[in-house]
């Protein structure tokens, strides 16, 4: 796990037949997220079928997509490889629905990404729909095409049997060492069936990531948490939390809703300071490109990161149990402490770090921040001020050296005494 606990940061990709159609079908717009657009409308599959024969995105440049990657501060890149439509981006060998077979674009960009991927340094995992396929009547959703006699037990466990499997071995042996394998919504997989796919998995490529979302009773390497959710706790297993630029996963052109590079910054710094990844999602469009506003956020983050990066790979949490604070979030890593810093100046208040402070200063900068601390042994109250210079600009990070591994009170912010 250590390659993915040090990497902190990455990108999530929805891309498919639901890019082109960007969230509108016939006359009406979706009013969530796009990639859901055949289940929204409840769109026959022959219908929604349709949409391969016009998919040519010719715009795609695997070499761009992990250039803006790295260029990020992104360590890896998950991609769909099959979402809940059913569709292929891959070339299967399963059914010609797949974007190599049924598009008049012909190519294979996992292909494509898998050897970008190793020029950019950027880990290439792939995203597949294991328990949701609208295109098959064995897996769970599609109760539109198919009845309720038809979605039984017994056919949801020949579709897990025979295209997933077959499809996770593509997967796992055509495009060279796969980082993570993460899949999604588990809602009536058994234990039994998300152990035996686990073990498959594991059987053919031992190094490769799996993630919760697998379902079953936690035969996996990683927590996901849910989509856009604020870490709720200090994680003590490798966790991940996923989110949006925007509300939608694919490509939507009228949702405009982008959150600010301060607020991803902001999401980051909070799962970091949680122990947990952030996995950050770009919706290309129809023709292979990133949307500007997101080329516009990745940029800045990217900006941020090759100044600060310092304080996110490789750093832990701090195993204090403290509020959220209005001014940001701290991380830590051997004997420093990272303060992610949103607001200031103006003097910012720490308390339960035992350790002597070396020094403190603005990362990247070297400019000096005067410090003081303050020491009572008889209540292990110890109280650390940051006086924050004027004149420096937002998003900022201090780094405070300490003699020592980092040691402190962890009941620090609790008032009183409590309970073993």
């Amino acid at each position: 796990m250590s390659w993915f606990t040090d990497s902190r940061f990455g990108m999530f990709i929805h891309w498919g037949l639901y890019s082109a159609a960007g969230g509108r079908w016939k006359d009406l717009e979706t009013p969530w997220v796009s990639e859901w657009l055949m289940r929204k409308f409840r769109i026959p599959r022959t219908e929604y079928r349709k949409l391969a024969a016009d998919f040519n995105p010719t715009d795609f440049d695997a070499d761009r997509w992990m250039r803006t990657a790295a260029e990020a501060g992104m360590k890896y890149m998950v991609i769909t490889s099959k979402h809940h439509d059913g569709f292929a981006m891959f070339d299967s060998s399963w059914d010609d629905y797949n974007i190599v077979k049924a598009t008049p674009f012909g190519r294979d960009p996992l292909k494509e990404l898998a050897e970008a991927g190793k020029k950019h340094g950027v880990r290439l995992g792939f995203y597949y729909s294991h328990e949701q396929d609208w295109y098959e009547k064995g897996a769970y959703g599609n109760f539109w095409d198919f009845s309720k006699e038809e979605r039984t037990p017994e056919a949801f466990d020949a579709y897990l049997n025979g295209k997933v499997r077959h499809q996770v071995k593509e997967l796992l042996t055509n495009y060279g060492d796969v980082a993570i394998l993460w899949f999604d919504t588990p809602h009536i997989i058994t234990p039994e069936q998300s152990s035996s796919l686990r073990k498959f998995v594991r059987d053919l490529a031992p190094d490769c990531l799996v993630n919760s979302r697998l379902g079953g009773t936690g035969e996996w390497d990683y927590e996901s948490l849910g989509d856009n959710q604020p870490p709720y706790k200090r994680f003590t297993m490798p966790t991940e939390g996923i989110g949006t630029m925007n509300e939608s996963w694919g490509y939507k052109p009228f949702d405009h809703g982008y959150r600010t590079p301060e607020e991803v910054l902001q999401i980051m710094a909070r799962l970091a300071a949680c122990n947990a990844n952030y996995m950050l999602n770009v919706g290309p469009d129809g023709t292979g490109k990133f949307p500007p506003e997101s080329l516009t956020i990745l940029k800045r983050v990217g900006e941020f990161l090759k100044v600060n990066g310092e304080a996110l790979y490789g750093s832990s949490d701090l195993p204090i149990a403290y509020p959220d604070n209005r001014w940001g979030h701290v991380t830590r890593k051997k004997n420093c402490l990272y303060f992610w810093c949103f607001q200031g100046p103006g003097e910012l208040r720490f308390y339960g770090i035992r350790n002597k402070i070396r020094s403190a200063e603005i990362l990247g900068s070297g400019t000096a921040v005067p410090f003081s601390q303050y020491s009572n042994p008889e209540y292990d109250y110890h109280r650390m001020i940051l006086a924050v210079p004027q004149g420096i600009a937002t998003p900022f990070v201090i780094k405070v050296t300490c003699d020592g591994e980092i040691d402190c009170n962890v009941r620090a912010y609790y008032a009183g005494t409590m309970e073993e």
